[in-house]
């Protein structure tokens, strides 16, 4: 009985532990939304840089690169007046490896045709590469868009209107990757909103391969990163007009269109996975990007990118806004009710073994 304090204030110090490894989200703890100035930048990519703790935001037709702290600072990171004027920063990726960032540069219409890839240094910000992506043939339209890198330093970009997949190794030398004819396979309605719009977001996975989104039908494929062969990936739904995809720590990811973000899971790499949640997003504000921060917390920018593409160029504020699984607070909050009554017990049973302790010692004193 004498060893109960002891074991009380072990146990005590494991309770402790264990409740301040689960974030707790109430209502005093909304969601975390950044408002920052900066006046007709209608951004399209989100990146977040886990060293400088801070996202990534690229300008449409400025040439210019941002960044964005959590408290709403804005910072130039780049402003690169070698590209052509007028041009589109679209996908953003940093990749922590090659202490670098990734930006797909876009000339949209009726500009002069451009795409390329273009590498940052994380620290100096000066460019390591701008390479112009090849075509499939002379009349096709291309759309570089979503980015993503290996850890070999390999870098991988969507093009949204050939649907297809470009490589660029780390030196800069770029080739046409993956082609599946998986990526055609499916119907598309021309009259649809963004009929043209195919490949998008694209995230690289450890294990060896990339995980793709296509707008167009929904359709979320598995590329493999050697030999750019491709499977879709079953999901119990499609992801109608998706555009953003971010990978999660635990490997769960999630993928977002203007109007929801949906949270996935699998448990056979990717060879199928479910939808677990979903999250309405403000439409009229056009999310197109999503990214992972600190903490796994999920951000979307609200960038209006479509009132940008229409000629606007009167706004000033932007926002990059934290999205929260309603399942996953519910099941935090379950786990916190559940330490916080094992944790009185225990103290419960203390408290009796405590009188017993104390009834123990007065006996041997009378």
């Amino acid at each position: 009985m004498a060893s109960s304090p002891i074991t009380f204030f072990v146990f005590s110090v494991l309770f402790i532990v264990l409740l301040s490894s689960i974030p707790i989200q109430t209502q005093a703890n909304k969601p975390h939304v950044i408002n920052f100035q900066s006046p007709n930048l209608y951004p399209e990519g989100l990146a977040y840089d886990p060293s400088a703790q801070h996202f990534i935001v690229g300008a449409q037709r400025h040439r210019t690169i941002y960044s964005v702290s959590d408290a709403g600072v804005v910072d130039l990171l780049v402003s690169d007046t070698d590209l052509p004027e007028n041009v589109t920063f679209l996908g953003l990726a940093v990749d922590t490896v090659n202490n670098r960032f990734l930006a797909a540069v876009q000339a949209m219409e009726p500009l002069p045709p451009f795409s390329a890839l273009a590498a940052y240094d994380l620290r100096t910000r000066r460019r390591l590469f701008l390479t112009p992506l090849p075509s499939a043939d002379a009349s096709s339209r291309q759309i570089a868009n979503g980015v993503a890198a290996d850890f070999k330093g390999n870098a991988y970009v969507t093009n949204a209107a050939a649907n297809f997949i470009w490589k660029v190794n780390s030196e800069g030398d770029a080739s046409i990757f993956s082609r599946s004819p998986l990526f055609s396979a499916y119907p598309v309605d021309p009259e649809s909103p963004f009929s043209f719009c195919g490949l998008n977001g694209i995230a690289y996975v450890s294990k060896g391969y990339l995980l793709v989104v296509q707008s167009h039908t929904g359709k979320l494929f598995k590329v493999d990163a050697e030999d750019g062969t491709a499977r879709e990936v079953l999901l119990p739904e499609n992801l109608p007009l998706a555009v953003g995809i971010a990978m999660r720590r635990n490997g769960d990811i999630v993928v977002n269109s203007q109007k929801k973000m949906w949270f996935l899971k699998s448990q056979d790499n990717w060879s199928e996975g479910v939808v677990y949640d979903k999250t309405e997003l403000e439409v009229e504000r056009f999310p197109t990007s999503v990214a992972v921060a600190a903490e796994d917390r999920v951000y979307v920018i609200y960038g209006h990118f479509l009132e940008g593409t229409a000629g606007n160029s009167e706004r000033e504020m932007f926002s990059i806004a934290e999205v929260r699984s309603e399942k996953e607070s519910k099941e935090e909050t379950v786990w916190i009710y559940v330490l916080v009554g094992l944790g009185l017990a225990y103290f419960m049973v203390w408290r009796f073994q405590m009188r017993q302790l104390v009834g123990n010692m007065n006996k041997k004193t009378n």
